[in-house]
């Protein structure tokens, strides 16, 4: 299996395990909800329940953000040799390795590390539609891309 084959199945693996996360919570919280019962501390009982409802709400924020990483992944395809940094792209820099996917921070390959990053964070942005040979410059500090795969 090539790096960047391994590196995406650890993103999808990632987001998977996010994504069931998050369900679960999902998922006690509405059991929370149906087995609050109505106490003689009324005011206490509804505090309860509108603390699980903002619970759930921002769950289910959650699970949206997860959900669009989701999407993100499946439009990548990693059998594509790129010329240029896109979605996607295994890139291969004089200071550290990237995959430009979804922003997962740091994944390792045998004794390789390489960050996940959107093609929307800062690095990305600088990266994108770059070439072998050019030179980018981040906080300061400038990296020359060695090798786009």
């Amino acid at each position: 299996m090539s790096t960047k084959q391994d590196l995406y199945n650890q993103c999808v693996q990632l987001v998977d395990a996010r994504f069931k996360s998050i369900q679960r919570h999902i998922s006690d919280i509405q059991n929370s909800l149906l087995s609050e019962t109505k106490s003689s501390a009324g005011d206490k009982h509804e505090t309860g329940r509108a603390m699980l409802q903002l619970e759930r709400e921002k769950a289910g924020r959650q699970l949206a953000e997860i959900n669009k990483l989701r999407t993100a992944l499946s439009k990548i395809n990693i059998e594509k040799k790129p010329t240029l940094v896109g979605l996607g792209s295994l890139v291969y820099t004089s200071k550290a390795h990237y995959l430009i996917a979804v922003s997962l921070g740091a994944l390792k390959v045998g004794d390789d590390s390489f960050y996940a990053i959107s093609p929307s964070t800062p690095i990305g942005q600088l990266l994108m539609g770059k070439k072998v040979g050019d030179e980018v410059s981040f906080n300061g500090n400038s990296c020359v891309i060695e090798q786009v795969l």
